[in-house]
């Protein structure tokens, strides 16, 4: 199958066993999950997760307790904003008062608490927490199909971060035999259901920056994000 019917058949699934959750329908989005926090709570356990000082983490609902659960570890979590038009925000988990965890990390609150940095002033990723429709067991994915986290990840590498370990939190419904993978897409290292949570066993090298040639000027107005990289890349000597 092709990711779209990939994605047609695990929103469907969701839908049709009632594991789905708010909000609803699954179909077109990143998909909530009955039994999210304690998928969270299972990459908790991870070494990756305690060796972690700062996470980014997607602003999807079924990702909302891995968000709560960064800030109540102490670390510092990186969201980036919607559809990455400005970058990301960042949420320290001193600015945050006790019991206030859960509003803050929303992305309708992040920024009572938080704040947009530029690019410069994102903090070294030791964790990298995406969202997913699909995964499989070499860590292939499938997310919503706007490539968000592909690039997320390809911009951070441009900054010049180190290679960091990917994870995501999904339903065992949404674990697949097999997702198809281009070039450019991200591949997933630890998978978190309600159940279980595992080490994937990848075949690939994750983006290691930009693809410039296919980026358009289309692409940088509506993603200033990427004008700002460009400009930062230029100056460093590099092309783009």
């Amino acid at each position: 199958m092709n990711k779209a019917e990939i994605r047609d058949q695990v929103w469907d699934a969701l839908q049709a066993e009632g594991a789905a959750a708010f909000p609803f329908p699954p179909h077109g989005r990143i998909p909530n999950f009955r039994g999210a926090a304690e998928a969270a709570r299972r990459l908790a356990e991870t070494t990756a997760w305690r060796a972690a000082r700062v996470v980014k983490v997607n602003p999807d609902a079924p990702q909302q307790p891995v968000r709560e659960r960064a800030i109540l570890d102490g670390k510092t979590l990186v969201m980036p904003t919607p559809r990455l038009r400005d970058g990301f925000m960042l949420l320290r988990p001193e600015d945050v008062p006790p019991g206030e965890e859960r509003r803050a990390v929303t992305i309708r609150h992040l920024l009572e608490y938080g704040r947009v940095v530029d690019l410069l002033e994102v903090p070294r990723i030791d964790l990298f927490v995406c969202g997913s429709v699909a995964v499989d067991g070499r860590g292939h994915r499938a997310g919503k199909g706007e490539g968000y986290s592909d690039r997320e990840y390809a911009v951070l590498m441009e900054l010049g971060m180190p290679p960091m370990p990917v994870a995501t939190t999904v339903h065992r419904l949404q674990v697949v035999e097999s997702v198809p993978r281009d070039p450019h897409d991200l591949v997933v290292d630890i998978v978190a259901t309600p159940e279980a949570v595992w080490e994937t066993r990848p075949d690939a090298d994750n983006p290691r920056g930009i693809d410039w040639a296919a980026v358009t000027e289309a692409d940088l107005e509506a993603m200033p994000v990427l004008a700002r990289l460009r400009e930062i890349r230029r100056a460093r000597g590099g092309a783009g």
